[in-house]
């Protein structure tokens, strides 16, 4: 399975560095899931707006990929 292309800053990163940066947002959003970011209103806006926007990330990263 190929790494999905990332562009940070018109470049076009290694496959070592998508496959990290790809790492790096699921654990980030299985944090949020098993932690949160605290029981207050604020907390709980901040987990929705993060975990949002990670399933825009996520519908591109895995959009190409064989299901």
């Amino acid at each position: 399975m190929n790494e999905p292309e990332i562009i940070i800053n018109g470049v076009s990163v290694n496959t070592g560095c998508a496959m990290t940066i790809r790492v790096a947002i699921e654990s980030f959003a299985a944090d949020l899931y098993e932690n949160g970011l605290g029981d207050d209103a604020h907390g709980k806006r901040m987990v929705k707006s993060y975990m949002d926007r990670i399933e825009e990330i996520r519908a591109e990263i895995y959009r190409k990929w064989p299901k």
